[in-house]
């Protein structure tokens, strides 16, 4: 996999807002690459700016948080994703119907 993928997830990823989520899935799609969303998933383990690539704005097409977060442990997504507004159902996932982000819906808003 090139780095210009892993460029194209980071571009994307950065367009996420605060409050907002995203699908490992979703973003392969946008991307063109449907099939690619484990892929999405490693360019944003290896995220070189963790600090400026917002990747805890993306979870599993469930709205899980990744059990394997790397920069910070588990709880941290959620603390993150948290702090920014976004809500969880009581079983502990990412209420998709209201916090996932929606680009396409934009232009008709």
């Amino acid at each position: 996999m090139s780095g210009g993928f892993f460029e194209r997830v980071y571009n994307v990823v950065s367009d996420i807002p605060k409050g907002k989520v995203a699908t490992y899935g979703q973003i392969a799609k946008m991307l063109g690459a449907p099939k690619f969303s484990q892929i999405v998933g490693y360019a944003l383990h290896v995220n070189p700016k963790p600090g400026v690539i917002p990747c805890h704005r993306v979870v599993n097409r469930f709205g899980e948080t990744s059990s394997s977060f790397a920069f910070g442990g588990e709880d941290k997504q959620k603390e993150l994703l948290i702090s920014e507004g976004v809500i969880f159902t009581k079983d502990g996932n990412v209420d998709m119907k209201k916090c996932q982000w929606r680009p396409e819906l934009l232009d008709i808003e």
